[in-house]
């Protein structure tokens, strides 16, 4: 396990780097996919290129799962899987050059091994898993409390909150605020640091395969919205928290159901 973490963070490292040259250059080239907020980037691709390439060559056997180039679909978990995103927060990185982050989720017979968030400016990892801990760069991160939802911040999607989609509102209502920073690393890496206490959004598994595997080894809840496991198959509405702020997420979401039935 050693050799991979060992592996995995020279890796991002090196990823990274590509990712502030491009920046430096200024000459990336723009798409976009499902919509006119929905941006893909010569970068993106081009990161990803990179790190299927060095996941190749440390296991040629292991299975990945990406974001780009027709990698988003797997159907089979047994054996290693990599799931990787080579810029989360496409938008920011744009038009911001900052606040995004590479992830890289390892999973071993459809169980989360470890997992790696970086946010490539700040210089600032995240990594770790349920059999070593959780670690920020070298250093090992203490267990967040149990904060209830009054008691901290909630990330939220953005849509969510606008419709009060599954009482997203009353959620906001009933915690010390709402953050929305456009990139799902940032709000996990905050919630595994203690700063928030729930996330709620719309992700696709690159989007929360490297966090769950850390939320989970400091035993924070996760699940899709319903409480259902996630399953790893496309955009799916993701929620998690502190047991405690969890749990009153998942009773406004329940309220909201009965409510519309």
């Amino acid at each position: 396990m050693q050799i991979m973490i060992n592996e995995i963070k020279n890796w991002i490292k090196e990823a990274a780097d590509l990712v502030k040259e491009e920046i430096a250059k200024n000459d990336m080239t723009i798409d976009t996919k499902e919509g006119r907020k929905d941006l893909v980037t010569s970068v993106d691709k081009k990161v990803q290129d990179f790190l299927v390439e060095q996941i190749n060559n440390f296991d040629p056997e292991a299975k990945i799962l990406a974001e780009e180039d027709g990698r988003d679909r797997l159907t089979d978990f047994s054996g290693r899987v990599f799931v990787i995103d080579p810029i989360d927060g496409t938008l920011n990185f744009v038009l911001e050059k900052e606040n995004f982050c590479i992830m890289i989720g390892v999973y071993e017979e459809g169980k989360g091994k470890l997992g790696f968030i970086y946010n490539v400016m700040q210089d600032h990892l995240l990594w770790g898993g349920r059999e070593i801990g959780v670690f920020i760069n070298e250093e090992n991160l203490t267990v967040p409390k149990d904060l209830s939802l009054k008691d901290g911040l909630v990330g939220m999607n953005s849509s969510m909150y606008r419709k009060n989609a599954y009482n997203a509102q009353i959620m906001a209502e009933r915690s010390m605020g709402v953050r929305m920073s456009g990139c799902a690393g940032l709000e996990l890496i905050g919630l595994i640091e203690g700063e928030r206490n729930a996330y709620v959004s719309s992700l696709a598994p690159w989007d929360y395969a490297a966090g769950s595997i850390m939320l989970e080894a400091l035993g924070m809840e996760v699940s899709d919205i319903n409480g259902n496991p996630l399953k790893f198959a496309g955009r799916e509405l993701f929620m998690a928290g502190t047991p405690s702020a969890y749990k009153e997420m998942r009773a406004l979401v329940e309220q909201s159901e009965t409510e519309n039935s």
